[in-house]
């Protein structure tokens, strides 16, 4: 009976999908801030590295949130 009622048999799994979705989004929220902070960091302090590393970081963290956002929908 449990191979036709998945979700009652393991109700563990959805739960880990929500939270795998609402951490991504998460963590992309926190890396596009840590890089736009890195960004104005490395144009007042005049470091073309730090600033492009904040721009890279920023984009990485809006895929991510991004993807996030994907598996919330499409309930991964």
């Amino acid at each position: 009976m449990c191979f036709l009622l998945k979700s009652s048999c393991h109700p563990r799994v959805e739960e880990e999908t929500i939270k795998s979705s609402i951490r991504d989004q998460a963590e992309g929220t926190f890396h596009e801030a840590r890089g736009s902070v890195k960004e104005v960091v490395g144009k007042l302090s005049d470091n073309p590295k730090l600033q492009v590393e904040g721009a890279v970081e920023k984009v990485a963290g809006k895929v991510q949130a991004k993807i996030g956002q994907v598996k919330k929908v499409l309930g991964k």
